[in-house]
């Protein structure tokens, strides 16, 4: 119980809760699960300080700003970095690293070099592998995702089922995909369906 002016209240903690209570399926050699255990921060860089942002981030990270469309590991935080336009990247990183609040971390990581959002709760994350994923997504993605044109790293914004979607090669077929955590079941049942017509 907390004191307060006039009598007590309950104290409260609030945890987080997978959007999708951890799922996790096969389908044949398809293997489907959601990614629950990442952080999201959102960086966008200042006008006209891209070149203190590369610097920013060399420091902090230890690589070179990626080419739009293209992601790259870092060892700080155990990390990945996704350049998904001029002006913004996104930070993930093992929620295990958080130690704080995920903004915090990555503004302090940055000198406040970019303004930063904790996009944590606002993406559903589902993780597609094994042989056939990529002809599942090829029926609801309109990229081109073969590996000459999409390879491991590749990052881009695209459609899924009329859903908006963060889709990112992080291996040989295998596939990161992010969209909004409203529609999470919507978005987890276009895959199914899509895995289920390439079988």
């Amino acid at each position: 119980m907390i004191r307060m002016e006039d009598g007590n209240v309950a104290e409260y903690r609030l945890t987080s809760e997978e959007f999708l209570n951890g799922y996790q399926a096969q389908f044949g050699p398809i293997s489907l699960r959601e990614i629950s255990d990442i952080c999201m921060v959102s960086m966008a860089v200042p006008l006209a300080e891209e070149q203190a942002v590369q610097k920013a981030l060399k420091a902090a990270f230890g690589i070179d700003m990626p080419d739009i469309g293209q992601s790259q590991c870092a060892a700080p935080l155990d990390s990945r970095v996704l350049r998904m336009g001029l002006d913004q990247m996104f930070v993930l990183f093992p929620r295990a690293q958080n130690i704080g609040r995920a903004e915090q971390q990555i503004k302090t990581l940055m000198k406040s070099a970019v303004y930063t959002t904790d996009q944590s709760h606002n993406w559903v994350g589902l993780e597609i592998s094994g042989p056939g994923c990529r002809s599942a997504l090829e029926r609801i993605c309109p990229i081109d995702l073969h590996p000459e044109r999409f390879a491991i790293d590749a990052v881009a914004r695209t459609q899924m089922e009329h859903l908006g979607t963060i889709i990112l090669c992080v291996d040989h077929e295998t596939y990161w995909l992010f969209s909004a955590s409203s529609s999470a079941k919507s978005f987890l049942h276009a895959l199914e369906t899509s895995i289920h017509n390439v079988q």
